[in-house]
């Protein structure tokens, strides 16, 4: 079975943030016992950092198109190039 670590790391971004909108929905709540804050916090921050990086990778896969002159597409640059 795999950890919670390995399952945090290869949720797709949707996922990560439902998972960590729940969470937070539970701390706010104030429903839960001192150790399973302290649990949902890390789990929390992991999640977050998950999410965090798939922002990251997304960021700098987008591209935008050069025109030339005339305005026909030419190619593409990273974004804030």
């Amino acid at each position: 079975m795999a950890s919670k670590a390995d399952d945090i790391s290869s949720l797709p971004f949707e996922d990560a943030q439902k998972r960590l909108e729940e969470i937070v929905a539970k701390l706010e709540g104030g429903q839960v016992g001192l150790d399973e804050s302290i649990k949902l916090y890390e789990t929390g921050e992991k999640l977050k950092s998950r999410c965090e990086a798939l922002l990251k990778d997304a960021e700098a896969r987008i591209e935008k198109i050069r025109l030339s002159a005339d305005g026909k597409p030419v190619g593409v640059e990273k974004l804030d190039e």
